[in-house]
């Protein structure tokens, strides 16, 4: 019998395997949560410095409580939870600086689905590029951050909810009073859209 290969399996059986005592699949895991995690962690705090390190702190905090993973639940969630977690305690660390959030690219705000078929000029997509992180620099951090597992990191609803512990209603309406207070700071910087 032909075992299949660990990068067709969904997160939540490598997960399921890594409980059962095979580390291989962790580096599965690794390859497909690294960027994104990374990508979250630049969104989340206000500074590139260190934000490798805390994502490797992450893959290790996954593996040593792998066990505490339920297996029948998504893993994505899950793994998010563990990062939103270890950014929140950074920025606790550097409890002076303001909490902030930075560098939101223009190519991932956006409604979903992406259509890759439009073509916007370059100068554009800069020019919206720094519309975007100008809001967001302006609009809470609860807001900033429920939009970036919104629309960044294409979270679910659901899967919202379980990273930032919060009821399912809350997450909807964080996310239209996050939609509303961007439109606020646009209109603030008095800037059409």
């Amino acid at each position: 019998m032909e075992m299949e290969p660990l990068g067709n399996l969904t997160d939540e059986e490598l997960a399921t395997r890594i409980q059962k005592g095979d580390s291989e699949p962790l580096g599965i895991l690794m390859e497909r949560y690294e960027p994104k995690l990374l990508r979250y962690g630049r969104k989340f705090l206000s500074g590139g410095e260190d934000i490798e390190d805390i994502v490797q702190e992450v893959f290790l905090s996954v593996y040593q409580n792998i066990r505490s993973y339920d297996s029948s639940r998504g893993f994505s969630p899950w793994i998010y939870r563990i990062a939103h977690n270890a950014f929140v305690n950074e920025l606790r660390k550097r409890s002076r600086q303001p909490v902030r959030f930075f560098g939101f690219e223009f190519d991932t705000f956006v409604p979903h689905p992406v259509q890759e078929a439009t073509q916007v000029d370059e100068q554009e997509q800069m020019e919206f590029k720094k519309l975007l992180e100008q809001g967001l620099a302006k609009i809470s951090p609860a807001y900033s951050e429920i939009l970036i597992l919104r629309y960044l990191e294409e979270l679910c609803y659901q899967e919202i909810a379980d990273v930032l512990h919060i009821p399912l209603g809350t997450v909807s309406v964080r996310i239209a009073r996050g939609k509303k207070a961007l439109e606020g700071a646009y209109k603030n910087l008095s800037i059409t859209i």
